[in-house]
């Protein structure tokens, strides 16, 4: 036992609690995209009342990104993410005060605004307990939870919601949501100062420290808007996380008008859709990691990567002519898969570049342009369906198979090269 606890790798426990802490965002986050069709029979709004929702939610999310990445970077990830975690539990369990779509708008603007810190947190976690050979698949690792959290909602929401009512959920969801909290407040601390880190851990852990240079370490905040690679990022996002919005809010809707499924028979697809996804997270994530450790440049292995992510989200331009269920499901399952190695390698663009003391600003600037985006996108996506239930869903979709491989050339335009910044 002795031996175990002295030669255990402490940065896979810590990499735990990021991945339970996703699965917990993105549990609180699915559950309006299940229960919107019962809530629009119960609170009675429209589709378009229903983009300004989740607009709501967006905006607050991206106006919560860049603070929160600032905030994290100040305060250090311990405190950081407590915060971010206390605001979004009580906003979760607000929603069930809610009785008309601007009462569900503002308890989703709390919500917003409190999940904004979890990926500049986690990101910042990992840079800082992960050398880079290793961060992209600990990053495929943790954000697997927002799969896990998908298909986790798929099966339990419904039950909740048949056996008790609709706010029942959120209550459960707010509990968990607090109970993490406190056991990231017991047990994190970061490795310099952790007891159950051993040195020979901690030396690999900082491998990277001499390599990065103390220049990279000057770089003030504000300073981050004058570099291309910021903006890269930012762009990255920009035309690819409104695509995961689109899918989460509206992939249910999809199926419900399409396919007449209701919520009850959502489970199964749903899981084979996340667990797909899942698995593309992980995969890929792990697969930039694998190039490195081949030797690899880091540009090479990032890119092509992303590439292969790209490619796989074409597919979902067709989905709308696609008349089988069964089919439609595997497109969006591909899709999904693809959006998720793209993500877990974007997110580590942000540590392989800059350094430690400013990768939550970073990811909150990219994730604050991108989820404007998304905001605006919801919008259009709203009035459009509004007049068109069914076919309106053809534009999105095709924007969505497209959106990628625009980011990737873009990308590569401003950032030919990936290597660290020094100043």
């Amino acid at each position: 036992m002795l031996n175990f606890i002295k030669n255990f790798r402490y940065r896979w426990l810590v990499l735990a609690m990021l991945f339970f802490a996703t699965t917990i965002n993105y549990f609180d986050r699915f559950v309006l995209g299940i229960l919107a069709p019962e809530l629009e029979k119960q609170i009675g709004w429209t589709e378009e009342q229903y983009s300004y929702i989740i607009s709501a939610f967006q905006v607050a999310y991206g106006i919560g990104n860049i603070l929160m990445g600032y905030v994290i970077d100040r305060l250090g990830t311990r405190f950081g993410y407590v915060l971010t975690i206390a605001i979004w539990s009580i906003s979760s369990v607000s929603h069930t005060l809610a009785r008309t779509w601007f009462q569900f708008a503002l308890a989703r603007f709390g919500l917003g605004f409190g999940e904004a810190g979890n990926f500049p947190a986690a990101i910042k976690t990992v840079a800082e307990w992960f050398p880079k050979k290793e961060r992209a698949f600990a990053t495929g690792i943790f954000n697997s939870g927002s799969q896990i959290g998908v298909i986790l909602a798929s099966m339990v929401v419904p039950v909740i919601f048949l056996k008790y009512n609709w706010q029942a959920v959120f209550y459960v969801t707010g509990f968990f949501s607090f109970l993490w909290l406190l056991l990231w407040w017991k047990f994190y601390r970061k490795p310099e100062e952790h007891k159950g880190v051993s040195k020979k851990e901690l030396v690999y852990i900082l491998a990277d420290e001499k390599t990065d240079g103390l220049a990279r370490e000057m770089i003030p905040w504000t300073g981050l808007i004058k570099y291309r690679e910021t903006w890269a990022i930012a762009i990255a996002k920009l035309l690819s996380d409104p695509v995961w919005w689109f899918y989460l809010f509206w992939g249910a809707k999809f199926l419900y008008i399409k396919y007449d499924i209701e919520i009850a028979s959502l489970s199964i697809p749903f899981i084979i859709i996340y667990a797909t996804a899942d698995f593309g997270g992980i995969f890929f994530g792990g697969l930039s990691s694998w190039f490195l450790k081949k030797g690899w440049s880091l540009n090479k292995a990032r890119k092509i990567t992303l590439l292969f992510c790209a490619l796989l989200v074409l597919p979902i331009m067709f989905i709308t002519h696609v008349n089988n269920f069964w089919l439609a499901i595997l497109i969006l399952a591909g899709a999904a898969a693809g959006h998720c190695g793209w993500a877990a390698n974007v997110f580590t663009l942000a540590s392989d570049i800059f350094p430690k003391n400013r990768v939550g600003s970073v990811v909150g600037i990219g994730s604050t342009t991108s989820t404007i985006g998304a905001a605006i996108a919801s919008f259009g996506i709203g009035l459009i369906l509004s007049s068109a239930p069914l076919d309106g869903y053809v534009i999105p979709f095709t924007v969505a198979a497209f959106g990628y491989l625009s980011a990737l050339g873009i990308f590569n335009l401003l950032v030919p090269e990936i290597r660290p910044i020094t100043t």
